[in-house]
């Protein structure tokens, strides 16, 4: 699978950052259907209801729209931008649904190519964020190819594209990230976070 490719994106994006509206107009078809595909991705592992996955793309493109003063650099850009959105949407989802009912019992997250946590693990979620954030602050390439891959939904070539780095690099980074996420989730579900 591969970004939205149409050349009039970036340019699009760049006439809607100027504040050409009609550019907001014929992007929107472009994307939608792109952020549709990275949510549906995502969502798969969490649930099959074509409802939530439209209802993650749909948020996610109203906070894009709503952004003001970002200067948009390319696509790529653009979807890496959607990807964080997507995290927040998850996260605080997840939070306000943990704030409504406690959950008791241990954590698991399952790390495999798409790091799939099942629907009902918000605290996994809420743990995998929270390793993420200290990865972050440790290796910030590292945490972006997580949040690219595991919450974006793109590939390995879509996420060397968005980065500007290799196949390899990604590759490399994803290896090594994986096992001290989970080690930080474990750290976490010991000590009751």
């Amino acid at each position: 699978m591969r970004l939205a490719t149409s050349p009039n994106i970036t340019g699009l994006l760049k006439a809607w950052a100027s504040g050409n509206n009609s550019a907001l107009e014929q992007l929107t078809p472009l994307v939608y259907d792109e952020l549709r595909r990275i949510a549906r991705r995502h969502m798969r592992q969490r649930s099959r209801q074509t409802l939530q996955t439209t209802a993650l793309a749909h948020e996610a493109y109203l906070r894009l729209v709503d952004v003001e003063g970002l200067c948009w650099q390319d696509r790529a850009h653009f979807f890496a931008v959607a990807a964080q959105m997507m995290r927040r949407i998850l996260v605080d989802a997840a939070r306000a649904r943990g704030a409504a009912k406690r959950q008791g019992g241990a954590l698991r997250v399952t790390f495999s190519e798409e790091i799939a946590i099942p629907a009902g693990q918000d605290a996994s979620l809420l743990a995998l964020d929270d390793a993420l954030a200290a990865l972050a602050r440790l290796d910030a390439r590292k945490a972006r190819v997580v949040e690219l891959r595991f919450f974006g939904g793109l590939s390995v070539d879509e996420t060397a594209e968005v980065l500007k780095i290799s196949k390899d690099s990604v590759m490399r980074d994803w290896r090594l990230a994986k096992p001290w996420l989970a080690r930080e989730v474990a750290r976490g579900e010991r000590h009751g976070a």
